[in-house]
Protein backbone atom coordinates (compact mmCIF):
# COMPACT_ATOMS: atom_id res chain seq x y z
CA UNK A 1 0.00 0.00 0.00
CA UNK A 2 1.45 3.25 -1.22
CA UNK A 3 0.26 7.07 -0.84
CA UNK A 4 1.95 10.17 -2.54
CA UNK A 5 4.61 10.25 -0.67
CA UNK A 6 4.30 7.66 2.20
CA UNK A 7 4.40 3.90 1.92
CA UNK A 8 1.70 2.37 4.85
CA UNK A 9 2.65 -0.43 7.09
CA UNK A 10 -0.05 -2.59 9.38
CA UNK A 11 1.91 -2.79 12.98
CA UNK A 12 0.71 -5.58 15.07
CA UNK A 13 1.04 -3.49 18.30
CA UNK A 14 1.79 0.16 19.68
CA UNK A 15 4.88 -1.29 20.85
CA UNK A 16 6.49 -2.27 17.66
CA UNK A 17 5.61 1.59 16.34
CA UNK A 18 7.19 2.36 19.93
CA UNK A 19 6.54 5.73 22.49
CA UNK A 20 8.40 8.10 20.69
CA UNK A 21 7.04 7.60 16.91
CA UNK A 22 3.38 7.29 18.27
CA UNK A 23 3.67 10.06 20.59
CA UNK A 24 4.75 12.33 17.97
CA UNK A 25 2.01 11.70 15.92
CA UNK A 26 -0.70 11.90 18.66
CA UNK A 27 0.23 14.83 20.80
CA UNK A 28 3.15 17.06 18.35
CA UNK A 29 4.84 20.12 20.45
CA UNK A 30 1.53 21.84 19.33
CA UNK A 31 -0.41 20.39 21.48
CA UNK A 32 0.45 21.96 24.48
CA UNK A 33 -2.22 19.60 26.79
CA UNK A 34 -2.35 15.89 25.55
CA UNK A 35 -5.50 14.25 25.27
CA UNK A 36 -5.10 11.55 27.18
CA UNK A 37 -6.92 8.69 24.94
CA UNK A 38 -4.49 9.12 21.96
CA UNK A 39 -1.30 8.84 24.13
CA UNK A 40 0.97 5.85 23.84
CA UNK A 41 1.08 4.83 27.36
CA UNK A 42 -2.90 4.22 26.90
CA UNK A 43 -2.55 2.08 24.18
CA UNK A 44 0.11 -0.08 25.24
CA UNK A 45 -1.34 -0.90 28.41
CA UNK A 46 -4.70 -2.08 27.02
CA UNK A 47 -2.78 -4.21 24.66
CA UNK A 48 0.17 -5.55 27.16
CA UNK A 49 -2.41 -6.06 29.87
CA UNK A 50 -4.60 -8.27 27.36
CA UNK A 51 -7.79 -6.23 27.54
CA UNK A 52 -7.46 -4.98 23.53
CA UNK A 53 -5.58 -7.98 21.98
CA UNK A 54 -6.38 -10.77 20.06
CA UNK A 55 -7.60 -13.35 22.52
CA UNK A 56 -10.58 -11.09 23.39
CA UNK A 57 -11.29 -9.87 19.48
CA UNK A 58 -9.41 -6.59 19.11
CA UNK A 59 -6.20 -7.68 17.19
CA UNK A 60 -3.96 -4.70 16.61
CA UNK A 61 -3.16 -3.79 12.85
CA UNK A 62 -2.15 0.17 13.62
CA UNK A 63 -1.70 1.63 10.36
CA UNK A 64 1.73 3.82 9.86
CA UNK A 65 2.79 6.02 6.89
CA UNK A 66 6.09 6.20 7.03
CA UNK A 67 8.74 8.14 4.77
CA UNK A 68 12.73 7.64 4.74
CA UNK A 69 12.27 5.45 7.44
CA UNK A 70 10.49 7.95 9.63
CA UNK A 71 6.39 7.45 10.91
CA UNK A 72 4.97 10.79 9.83
CA UNK A 73 0.94 9.68 10.56
CA UNK A 74 -0.79 6.92 12.40
CA UNK A 75 -4.81 5.21 12.36
CA UNK A 76 -5.09 3.84 15.23
CA UNK A 77 -6.80 0.36 13.79
CA UNK A 78 -7.88 -3.37 15.06
CA UNK A 79 -9.28 -6.13 12.79
CA UNK A 80 -11.98 -7.60 14.84
CA UNK A 81 -14.45 -10.41 14.63
CA UNK A 82 -17.04 -8.97 16.90
CA UNK A 83 -19.00 -5.67 17.64
CA UNK A 84 -18.40 -5.09 20.96
CA UNK A 85 -16.65 -2.44 22.93
CA UNK A 86 -17.26 0.28 20.60
CA UNK A 87 -20.64 2.27 21.69
CA UNK A 88 -21.52 3.25 18.02
CA UNK A 89 -23.64 0.38 17.29
CA UNK A 90 -23.40 -1.54 13.68
CA UNK A 91 -25.22 -5.21 14.81
CA UNK A 92 -27.87 -4.12 12.86
CA UNK A 93 -25.84 -3.82 9.83
CA UNK A 94 -24.28 -7.01 10.83
CA UNK A 95 -27.08 -9.16 11.08
CA UNK A 96 -28.70 -7.76 7.74
CA UNK A 97 -25.33 -8.80 5.61
CA UNK A 98 -25.28 -12.31 7.21
CA UNK A 99 -28.93 -12.72 6.43
CA UNK A 100 -28.06 -11.87 2.77
CA UNK A 101 -24.97 -14.72 2.93
CA UNK A 102 -22.58 -11.92 3.62
CA UNK A 103 -19.68 -11.93 5.79
CA UNK A 104 -19.55 -9.31 8.27
CA UNK A 105 -15.92 -9.86 9.89
CA UNK A 106 -13.52 -9.37 10.62
CA UNK A 107 -14.07 -5.43 9.71
CA UNK A 108 -11.46 -2.65 11.02
CA UNK A 109 -12.34 -0.89 13.96
CA UNK A 110 -10.43 2.74 14.18
CA UNK A 111 -10.77 3.43 17.46
CA UNK A 112 -9.38 3.88 21.40
CA UNK A 113 -10.56 0.36 22.61
CA UNK A 114 -13.30 0.90 25.28
CA UNK A 115 -13.40 4.58 25.19
CA UNK A 116 -16.04 6.38 24.17
CA UNK A 117 -14.46 9.95 23.55
CA UNK A 118 -13.77 11.91 20.98
CA UNK A 119 -10.83 12.70 19.73
CA UNK A 120 -8.07 12.61 16.94
CA UNK A 121 -8.19 9.45 14.92
CA UNK A 122 -5.33 10.50 12.10
CA UNK A 123 -3.06 11.31 14.11
CA UNK A 124 -0.11 13.11 11.57
CA UNK A 125 3.30 14.27 13.06
CA UNK A 126 4.84 18.16 12.49
CA UNK A 127 6.52 18.77 9.88
CA UNK A 128 4.15 16.97 7.58
CA UNK A 129 1.14 18.27 5.20
CA UNK A 130 -1.60 17.91 7.22
CA UNK A 131 -4.50 17.53 4.57
CA UNK A 132 -2.00 15.59 2.41
CA UNK A 133 -1.62 12.93 5.53
CA UNK A 134 -4.74 12.78 6.86
CA UNK A 135 -6.33 11.78 2.95
CA UNK A 136 -3.87 9.54 2.67
CA UNK A 137 -4.34 7.42 6.35
CA UNK A 138 -7.71 7.44 4.85
CA UNK A 139 -7.18 6.54 1.58
CA UNK A 140 -4.72 3.35 2.87
CA UNK A 141 -7.43 2.43 5.26
CA UNK A 142 -9.53 1.69 2.67
CA UNK A 143 -6.66 -0.27 0.95
CA UNK A 144 -6.12 -2.33 4.45
CA UNK A 145 -9.75 -3.73 4.11
CA UNK A 146 -8.71 -5.38 0.92
CA UNK A 147 -5.59 -6.93 2.72
CA UNK A 148 -7.02 -8.12 5.47
CA UNK A 149 -10.28 -9.19 3.87
CA UNK A 150 -12.55 -7.16 6.21
CA UNK A 151 -16.38 -6.31 5.21
CA UNK A 152 -15.86 -2.80 6.11
CA UNK A 153 -13.82 0.13 8.36
CA UNK A 154 -15.34 2.32 10.97
CA UNK A 155 -13.90 5.49 12.58
CA UNK A 156 -15.60 5.92 15.72
CA UNK A 157 -14.96 9.37 17.93
CA UNK A 158 -13.32 11.71 15.43
CA UNK A 159 -13.48 15.17 15.00
CA UNK A 160 -15.64 17.34 13.27
CA UNK A 161 -12.99 18.09 10.23
CA UNK A 162 -11.66 14.29 10.18
CA UNK A 163 -15.64 13.57 9.70
CA UNK A 164 -15.77 16.15 7.01
CA UNK A 165 -12.81 15.04 4.99
CA UNK A 166 -13.94 11.46 5.34
CA UNK A 167 -16.80 12.44 3.73
CA UNK A 168 -14.89 13.83 0.79
CA UNK A 169 -13.03 10.48 0.63
CA UNK A 170 -16.09 8.31 0.08
CA UNK A 171 -16.38 7.23 3.76
CA UNK A 172 -20.57 7.21 5.11
CA UNK A 173 -20.88 9.72 8.04
CA UNK A 174 -23.05 8.83 10.58
CA UNK A 175 -23.59 11.15 14.11
CA UNK A 176 -24.96 10.11 17.54
CA UNK A 177 -24.72 12.59 20.41
CA UNK A 178 -23.61 12.39 24.19
CA UNK A 179 -24.13 14.85 27.07
CA UNK A 180 -20.80 17.19 28.28
CA UNK A 181 -20.71 19.70 31.06
CA UNK A 182 -19.83 23.46 30.49
CA UNK A 183 -17.86 25.59 32.71
CA UNK A 184 -19.23 29.20 32.31
CA UNK A 185 -16.47 30.35 34.62
CA UNK A 186 -18.45 29.01 37.74
CA UNK A 187 -16.48 29.56 41.01
CA UNK A 188 -18.24 27.19 42.93
CA UNK A 189 -21.14 24.31 42.78
CA UNK A 190 -23.78 26.91 44.62
CA UNK A 191 -22.40 29.25 41.47
CA UNK A 192 -23.63 26.22 38.63
CA UNK A 193 -27.04 25.64 40.72
CA UNK A 194 -27.87 29.40 40.91
CA UNK A 195 -28.11 29.48 36.90
CA UNK A 196 -30.27 26.43 37.15
CA UNK A 197 -34.15 27.08 37.38
CA UNK A 198 -35.14 26.48 40.89
CA UNK A 199 -37.00 22.88 40.98
CA UNK A 200 -34.01 21.73 39.48
CA UNK A 201 -31.91 23.25 41.44
CA UNK A 202 -34.29 21.92 44.94
CA UNK A 203 -33.54 18.72 43.37
CA UNK A 204 -30.08 18.74 43.06
CA UNK A 205 -29.43 19.33 46.51
CA UNK A 206 -31.59 17.13 47.74
CA UNK A 207 -30.05 14.49 46.03
CA UNK A 208 -26.37 16.10 47.35
CA UNK A 209 -27.69 16.03 50.76
CA UNK A 210 -29.05 12.10 50.70
CA UNK A 211 -25.68 11.46 50.20
CA UNK A 212 -23.98 13.32 53.02
CA UNK A 213 -26.46 12.09 54.97
CA UNK A 214 -25.29 8.33 54.07
CA UNK A 215 -22.23 9.47 55.80
CA UNK A 216 -20.51 8.89 52.47
CA UNK A 217 -17.33 11.63 51.88
CA UNK A 218 -15.19 11.55 49.16
CA UNK A 219 -11.18 11.69 48.12
CA UNK A 220 -9.72 12.92 44.79
CA UNK A 221 -6.47 11.08 44.16
CA UNK A 222 -4.02 11.70 41.31
CA UNK A 223 -0.66 10.67 40.34
CA UNK A 224 1.24 8.83 43.07
CA UNK A 225 -1.29 9.27 45.56
CA UNK A 226 -3.14 6.25 44.10
CA UNK A 227 -1.46 2.81 44.83
CA UNK A 228 -1.66 -0.66 44.21
CA UNK A 229 -4.31 -1.39 46.60
CA UNK A 230 -6.84 1.89 45.68
CA UNK A 231 -6.92 0.07 42.30
CA UNK A 232 -7.31 -3.29 43.76
CA UNK A 233 -10.19 -1.65 45.25
CA UNK A 234 -11.12 -0.11 41.81
CA UNK A 235 -11.20 -3.18 40.22
CA UNK A 236 -13.40 -4.90 42.91
CA UNK A 237 -15.93 -2.37 42.34
CA UNK A 238 -15.47 -1.86 38.28
CA UNK A 239 -16.21 -5.78 38.48
CA UNK A 240 -19.41 -5.80 41.07
CA UNK A 241 -21.10 -3.29 38.58
CA UNK A 242 -19.71 -4.34 35.16
CA UNK A 243 -20.58 -7.92 35.94
CA UNK A 244 -24.45 -6.40 36.68
CA UNK A 245 -24.64 -4.94 33.22
CA UNK A 246 -23.07 -6.70 30.59
CA UNK A 247 -21.96 -9.71 31.88
CA UNK A 248 -17.98 -9.67 31.66
CA UNK A 249 -16.21 -6.03 32.02
CA UNK A 250 -13.53 -5.52 29.25
CA UNK A 251 -10.51 -3.97 31.05
CA UNK A 252 -8.28 -6.61 33.62
CA UNK A 253 -6.46 -6.02 36.54
CA UNK A 254 -3.20 -5.28 35.49
CA UNK A 255 -4.58 -2.70 32.83
CA UNK A 256 -5.12 -0.20 35.70
CA UNK A 257 -1.84 -0.77 36.89
CA UNK A 258 -0.04 -0.04 34.23
CA UNK A 259 -1.85 2.99 32.93
CA UNK A 260 -1.54 3.81 36.67
CA UNK A 261 2.16 4.01 36.21
CA UNK A 262 2.76 5.25 32.53
CA UNK A 263 0.29 8.30 32.93
CA UNK A 264 -0.74 8.76 36.82
CA UNK A 265 -0.91 12.34 36.60
CA UNK A 266 -3.59 11.94 34.25
CA UNK A 267 -5.74 10.31 36.46
CA UNK A 268 -8.41 11.07 38.81
CA UNK A 269 -9.63 8.73 41.37
CA UNK A 270 -13.03 9.91 42.96
CA UNK A 271 -12.94 7.48 45.79
CA UNK A 272 -16.29 7.26 47.93
CA UNK A 273 -16.44 5.77 51.40
CA UNK A 274 -18.16 5.85 54.66
CA UNK A 275 -15.55 6.32 57.34
CA UNK A 276 -12.23 4.62 56.10
CA UNK A 277 -14.08 1.98 54.05
CA UNK A 278 -14.42 2.81 50.77
CA UNK A 279 -17.50 1.15 48.58
CA UNK A 280 -17.52 3.04 45.41
CA UNK A 281 -15.00 5.12 42.80
CA UNK A 282 -15.27 6.55 39.50
CA UNK A 283 -11.64 6.90 37.16
CA UNK A 284 -11.75 9.87 35.34
CA UNK A 285 -8.83 11.35 32.89
CA UNK A 286 -7.84 14.80 32.17
CA UNK A 287 -6.41 16.54 29.21
CA UNK A 288 -7.58 18.83 26.70
CA UNK A 289 -8.87 20.87 29.36
CA UNK A 290 -11.86 18.64 30.19
CA UNK A 291 -12.25 15.69 32.76
CA UNK A 292 -13.13 12.74 30.88
CA UNK A 293 -15.39 10.69 33.25
CA UNK A 294 -14.80 6.59 32.06
CA UNK A 295 -15.67 4.15 34.45
CA UNK A 296 -17.76 3.91 37.65
CA UNK A 297 -18.43 0.71 40.39
CA UNK A 298 -19.73 0.58 43.51
CA UNK A 299 -19.96 -2.81 46.51
CA UNK A 300 -22.71 -1.24 47.85
CA UNK A 301 -26.21 0.73 46.95
CA UNK A 302 -26.53 4.18 48.41
CA UNK A 303 -29.29 6.14 47.13
CA UNK A 304 -27.75 8.72 44.32
CA UNK A 305 -24.27 7.93 44.80
CA UNK A 306 -23.95 7.44 41.18
CA UNK A 307 -24.71 10.44 40.44
CA UNK A 308 -22.83 11.76 43.39
CA UNK A 309 -19.47 10.53 42.29
CA UNK A 310 -19.92 10.30 38.47
CA UNK A 311 -21.19 13.60 37.99
CA UNK A 312 -21.68 16.28 40.47
CA UNK A 313 -17.94 15.46 42.07
CA UNK A 314 -16.84 15.79 38.55
CA UNK A 315 -18.43 19.46 38.23
CA UNK A 316 -16.64 20.40 41.31
CA UNK A 317 -13.52 18.86 40.19
CA UNK A 318 -13.93 21.02 36.85
CA UNK A 319 -14.99 23.88 38.55
CA UNK A 320 -11.76 23.78 41.16
CA UNK A 321 -9.06 23.33 38.29
CA UNK A 322 -10.57 25.55 36.32
CA UNK A 323 -11.43 22.80 33.34
CA UNK A 324 -13.77 23.76 30.31
CA UNK A 325 -15.66 20.50 30.84
CA UNK A 326 -16.99 17.43 32.20
CA UNK A 327 -17.58 14.48 29.15
CA UNK A 328 -19.50 12.03 31.24
CA UNK A 329 -19.62 8.95 28.49
CA UNK A 330 -21.85 7.23 26.69
CA UNK A 331 -25.56 7.60 27.00
CA UNK A 332 -26.96 8.97 29.84
CA UNK A 333 -30.43 11.14 29.06
CA UNK A 334 -30.50 11.40 32.84
CA UNK A 335 -27.29 13.70 32.87
CA UNK A 336 -29.48 16.33 30.85
CA UNK A 337 -31.55 17.18 34.19
CA UNK A 338 -28.77 17.92 35.81
CA UNK A 339 -26.57 20.72 33.42
CA UNK A 340 -25.20 17.87 30.52
CA UNK A 341 -26.12 19.15 27.52
CA UNK A 342 -26.42 17.33 24.01
CA UNK A 343 -23.16 17.05 22.17
CA UNK A 344 -23.02 15.37 19.01
CA UNK A 345 -20.22 12.70 18.62
CA UNK A 346 -19.39 11.79 14.58
CA UNK A 347 -18.15 8.37 12.77
CA UNK A 348 -16.87 7.65 9.38
CA UNK A 349 -17.68 4.15 7.88
CA UNK A 350 -16.21 2.61 4.52
CA UNK A 351 -18.27 -0.52 3.85
CA UNK A 352 -16.79 -2.66 0.65
CA UNK A 353 -20.15 -4.66 -0.61
CA UNK A 354 -22.13 -2.29 -2.86
CA UNK A 355 -25.51 -3.25 -1.69
CA UNK A 356 -24.92 -2.97 1.91
CA UNK A 357 -23.02 0.12 1.14
CA UNK A 358 -26.42 1.59 -0.13
CA UNK A 359 -28.40 0.34 2.79
CA UNK A 360 -26.61 1.67 4.87
CA UNK A 361 -26.11 5.44 3.67
CA UNK A 362 -30.12 5.64 2.82
CA UNK A 363 -30.39 4.64 6.67
CA UNK A 364 -27.43 6.74 7.91
CA UNK A 365 -29.23 9.61 5.84
CA UNK A 366 -32.70 9.15 8.25
CA UNK A 367 -30.75 8.71 11.32
CA UNK A 368 -28.56 11.69 11.07
CA UNK A 369 -31.60 13.64 10.23
CA UNK A 370 -33.24 11.75 13.96
CA UNK A 371 -30.14 12.61 15.81
CA UNK A 372 -30.66 16.44 14.81
CA UNK A 373 -34.18 16.77 15.92
CA UNK A 374 -33.80 14.91 19.32
CA UNK A 375 -31.07 16.94 20.01
CA UNK A 376 -32.67 20.33 19.31
CA UNK A 377 -35.61 18.64 21.53
CA UNK A 378 -33.71 17.72 24.45
CA UNK A 379 -32.39 21.45 24.70
CA UNK A 380 -35.68 22.16 25.59
CA UNK A 381 -35.58 20.66 28.57
CA UNK A 382 -32.07 21.78 29.72
CA UNK A 383 -32.65 22.68 33.80
CA UNK A 384 -31.48 26.30 33.02
CA UNK A 385 -33.17 29.43 34.03
CA UNK A 386 -34.84 31.11 30.88
CA UNK A 387 -32.84 33.88 30.90
CA UNK A 388 -29.11 31.29 31.21
CA UNK A 389 -30.80 29.04 28.48
CA UNK A 390 -28.40 30.66 25.41
CA UNK A 391 -25.27 31.36 27.37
Amino acid sequence: MKGSEFTAHLRPSAREIGAPAWNACANPASRPDPHPFTRYAFFDALEQSGSACTKTGWRPCHLSLETCGKVGALLPLYLKNHSQGEYVFDHGWADAFDRAGGRYYPKLQASVPFTPVTGPRLLVGAGFDLDLARKALLDAAIQATQTTRASSLHITFMTEDEWTLADSCGYLRRTDQQFHWTNRGYSSFDHFLAGLSSARRKTLRKERAAVRASGIEFDWLTGNAITESHWDMFFEFYICTGSQKWGRPYLTREFFSRVGAAMGEAIVLILARRGRHAIAAALNFTGEQALFGRNWGAIEYVPFLHFETCYYQAIDYAIAHRLERVEAGAQGPHKLLRGYSPTVTRSAHFIANPALREAVANYLLRERAAVAQESDEMKAYLPFRQEDQSR
